[in-house]
């Protein structure tokens, strides 16, 4: 236990350290939210309607800028090696830093969310969904993320072809969470949205820890 919070308060200072990327994130996050409206106009009703859409690609997007640091920095430096033959297993390992990265990246976004959704003319009712969702949501978009960052670790340029592996994998969590918030403004009930969403990151942590610790490996040897 004592291995497991050492490395998960060192990742999390490094994010937040001189040239982290959390800050840069949230900065995105919010640049983004505020600056949609300027795009499509002041409108109330239009605003509403698209602003559970942007607030989740703005936090899906903002959630990916960090990926490619997930285990290249330590990879660069052989600490991956190290821990590797240290005694937490390496999806274990895995855990750990993709929890670290949710709580660096997107636990921020969930405090900004409800702020900036003011912006959008978001109804008051949509908002328990939206946190809902993004309580929910946000560690499977880490986790799916983790699976892409390992897959790349190591390759020059790889912020590309994270993005071609992660985005497909996004879309459900994207459509049920968006899905919830719709239906809390309309009114309906937005239990089935986040159940189905909670499958997914259920899904996503279990698979998400085995498959990057599959891929490291592969670079490790």
């Amino acid at each position: 236990m004592r291995s497991i919070l050492a490395l998960l308060g060192r990742d999390v200072g490094l994010s937040w350290a001189a040239g982290g990327s959390t800050r840069l994130a949230l900065a995105f996050f919010a640049l983004t939210v505020t600056l949609f409206p300027f795009g499509v106009g002041p409108g109330a009703a239009t605003l509403a309607k698209v602003a559970p859409g942007v607030v989740w690609v703005a936090a899906l997007l903002a959630s990916m800028l960090s990926l490619d640091r997930m285990f290249e920095t330590d990879f660069e430096d052989g600490s991956l090696d190290l821990l590797a033959i240290g005694p937490l297993p390496l999806p274990l390992l895995v855990l750990v830093k993709t929890v670290a990265h949710w709580v660096s990246t997107a636990l921020p976004l969930l405090v900004l969310a409800p702020v900036l959704a003011i912006t959008l003319q978001l109804e008051s009712t949509a908002y328990p969904a939206l946190l809902a969702s993004l309580v929910i949501g946000t560690p499977a978009l880490s986790f799916i993320g983790a699976i892409g960052a390992a897959l790349t670790t190591g390759l020059r340029r790889a912020g590309v072809l994270l993005s071609l592996i992660v985005l497909p994998l996004y879309v459900p969590v994207l459509i049920f969470a968006t899905g919830a918030v719709d239906a809390a403004r309309n009114g309906f009930d937005t239990a089935p949205h986040l159940m189905f969403l909670g499958a997914v990151t259920l899904v996503a942590v279990v698979v998400g820890c085995w498959a990057a610790a599959a891929a490291l490996r592969l670079h490790l040897e």
